[in-house]
């Protein structure tokens, strides 16, 4: 009986703190799409860096949704602002979200692919599988099928919910609030967030300032903005 009840009270303190450690991350959610040139800068030369040079990492809960500004048409087609190029990769990315929930190795790939975007090599994207050693069969099995085009689906329903609606991507909430223009800083708004006692060092260094809303500027992709022409992207299952 003793026995049991010291299982019993070492069950409650193991669940309490592992609840507490969830909810002392903060909450990181970047709304996103495949080659935009901003989203892809964003992701490759600040959020990774942030996130596991400046060990971030170990404060923060990540969310990456991939669907952007993309539009749902009739008969299921998808309205893409960089065509079906953007589309498919969008798919590629929401399966490796669902398929390699390891911390980091599904944000590596996503790095790897946009970052081949900056370089104008998107279409080598499938290179990424092989040089971060991942089998390549559940991606592409994914990416070919009905599961990926329901996750995207997904994405896209949870897009459309955000409140206040997005206007650009990249967008970043922290802990549920959106930075808007703002997005480039963050890190501070991270650290600012956290209150944990494991605090990085690097927060030393992202200091959130007063009026440090940055001006508006073009380093976005605006909805309804079509830099490329929108073509309608469909799977045929």
């Amino acid at each position: 009986m003793a026995s049991s009840y010291k299982m019993l009270i070492l069950f409650f303190i193991l669940t309490m703190a592992k609840s507490y450690c969830v909810k002392e991350k903060v909450s990181v959610a970047l709304y996103y799409e495949a080659l935009c040139p901003y989203c892809s800068d964003f992701i490759v030369n600040q959020l990774g860096k942030a996130l596991f040079q400046d060990n971030l990492v170990s404060i923060v809960d990540l969310k990456m949704v991939p669907w952007g500004n993309t539009q749902l048409a009739p008969n299921n087609a998808w309205i893409c602002q960089h065509g079906p190029d953007e589309c498919s990769i969008d798919v590629a990315e929401a399966c490796a979200i669902e398929l390699l929930p390891q911390q980091g190795q599904g944000f590596k790939l996503i790095e790897c692919i946009e970052n081949l975007n900056l370089e104008g090599r998107h279409n080598e994207w499938k290179s990424c599988m092989g040089l971060l050693k991942v089998n390549p069969k559940p991606i592409m099995d994914c990416h070919q099928t009905k599961q990926g085009f329901d996750l995207e689906l997904k994405f896209a329903e949870e897009t459309n919910q955000l409140k206040p609606p997005h206007r650009f991507v990249p967008w970043v909430l922290v802990n549920n609030n959106p930075l808007q223009e703002d997005y480039p800083n963050f890190a501070a708004y991270v650290c600012k967030a956290y209150n944990g006692q494991n605090r990085p060092k690097a927060c030393e260094q992202h200091v959130l300032e007063a009026n440090s809303v940055k001006e508006r500027n073009s380093s976005v992709c605006y909805r309804g903005e079509n830099r490329h022409s929108s073509i309608p992207f469909n799977y045929n299952f």
